[in-house]
């Protein structure tokens, strides 16, 4: 049974905050944000404005499970994260 909108929003943003408060994180969390992201962009409930967030958080768990060194990966996006987590409250 698929998730619900507002429950992959919370998902999306649970990664996203362990992300930024441990500065670490794993393969898999990028490859959840991947999918969650997918399922997003591809539902009309999702806004315009939250596709261009969307889009840079997808690249960003692309980059993250091809580095060589996730955590550092993760560190060095900080500001970003920081930022993302603060729009993602404006999508629901």
């Amino acid at each position: 049974m698929p998730i619900q909108y507002h429950d992959q929003v919370s998902l999306l943003k649970d990664i996203l905050s362990e992300h930024q408060s441990e500065c670490c994180g794993t393969v898999a969390e990028c490859e959840q944000l991947e999918r969650v992201i997918k399922s997003l962009m591809a539902n009309s409930s999702t806004g315009q404005n939250a596709k261009g967030v969307l889009e840079d958080i997808y690249f960003y768990s692309q980059s993250g499970k091809n580095s060589t060194s996730l955590d550092q990966h993760i560190e060095s996006h900080q500001d970003q994260l920081s930022q993302w987590i603060q729009d993602i409250d404006t999508f629901s």
